[in-house]
């Protein structure tokens, strides 16, 4: 049993709870470091406070479990088996068929798979498991965190392929192929999260969705994107001017890098969440931006590119070392210009690190 679900394991015993059961990909990753997207396959791990854990996947997933280092019991199944009598069978054998406590990711765990368990034992209390791995998995370790730091390093690589393939009358599309197709070279496989580009007017709605739209002169075109190294995320905006920039963009502009970089010199431990929130949103509100800016400041970041914590005003915890998330001021206004500039911060013992290095100042694509 590894560390972590020995984490898990002990909480069960401290809360008088049964077992727990685990089922979403990240999670099950972090647990048992075996990443796997089954599809409408169920995986899953059963973890208990005094015995072994067991994993639950497709019989074609044994091998990369096994290639990913899990050592312990795995129940598999194949399309036309159901893996909930083999899990009933599991269960039973360790003495839990009726009034059972258990664990559940309420957050995740779809309520078809909550109704087969109740199906193979008598369950008699539902708790929630979420809160425990994520406070787990809000301090990153130095493995966490070296893959974090390769992902920004691809993320800096991948606004600069942006760049260097706007012209005139590109398309957003265009542009965002050849970034994809440019890291592929390099090794990545898979993106974070849809990659956004965007121009002019669309850069102005916060998940504009890339398309046709022809790049022109005194466009702004905003890139937002993040790649994956070794199953974590990164997640990087930066906002670019086309051949000339007006006033008006250039104030927008500005104000938007004066609070993000406020935001981040803030961050260090100790530190109330909500004060990184408030910082700069009280600067793009003094210029008269306010109304223009409608999402939290930041979101944590690792196994999933959204995960806790949620960064906003109301909230009272403190920053801690390990903690990794993004800092990500915007400002929109419709039909005129949109601009976000976005890093990855890790907390450290004296401050913080930024892992995205992309330059932040106004630049002009000639």
């Amino acid at each position: 049993m590894n560390e972590r679900i020995g984490k898990i394991s002990n909480w069960l015993k401290e809360n008088h709870v049964d077992m727990a059961l685990v089922s979403s990909t990240p999670n099950v990753f972090y647990l048992s470091n075996f990443l796997c997207h089954p599809h409408e396959r169920l995986l899953a791990l059963f973890v208990f406070p005094d015995q072994e854990p067991f994993l639950v996947c497709p019989e074609m997933e044994i091998l990369r479990a096994r290639s990913a280092g899990w050592q312990g019991n795995i129940i598999s199944f194949d399309d036309v088996e159901n893996p909930w009598q083999k899990i009933s069978n599991e269960l039973a054998k360790r003495g839990l068929t009726e009034n059972v406590v258990v664990a559940i990711e309420k957050e995740q765990l779809t309520y078809h798979r909550l109704e087969a368990l109740q199906s193979i034992i008598t369950v008699s209390q539902i708790q929630s498991v979420d809160e425990t791995l994520n406070q787990m998995r809000l301090i990153k370790d130095e493995k966490e965190i070296q893959a974090l730091r390769e992902a920004a390093r691809f993320a800096d690589v991948a606004i600069q392929l942006g760049i260097d393939s706007l012209c005139l009358g590109c398309t957003e599309l265009e542009v965002l192929a050849h970034i994809e197709l440019g890291l592929k070279k390099q090794g990545i496989r898979e993106m974070s999260f849809s990659t956004m580009v965007l121009f002019g007017e669309n850069a102005a709605l916060p998940h504009g969705e890339p398309g046709s739209r022809a790049l022109k002169e005194g466009d702004l075109v905003l890139f937002d994107l993040g790649v994956i190294v070794d199953g974590y995320c990164s997640d990087i905006t930066r906002t670019v001017a086309f051949q000339h920039v007006n006033e008006q963009q250039k104030k927008i502009y500005e104000t938007v890098l004066k609070a993000q970089q406020s935001a981040v010199e803030a961050c260090r431990p100790e530190v109330r969440m909500g004060e990184i929130d408030r910082i700069p949103r009280s600067i793009i509100s003094e210029a008269g931006y306010g109304e223009y800016f409608p999402h939290r400041i930041g979101h944590g970041l690792g196994i999933s590119v959204h995960e806790f914590p949620s960064i906003i005003e109301t909230d009272d915890s403190r920053l801690e070392p390990g903690m990794v998330f993004t800092i990500e001021p915007g400002i929109y206004v419709p039909e005129i210009a949109g601009v976000r500039i976005e890093d990855d911060i890790l907390i450290t013992e004296e401050g913080c690190e930024i892992l995205t290095q992309f330059p932040k100042e106004l630049l002009i694509v000639r």
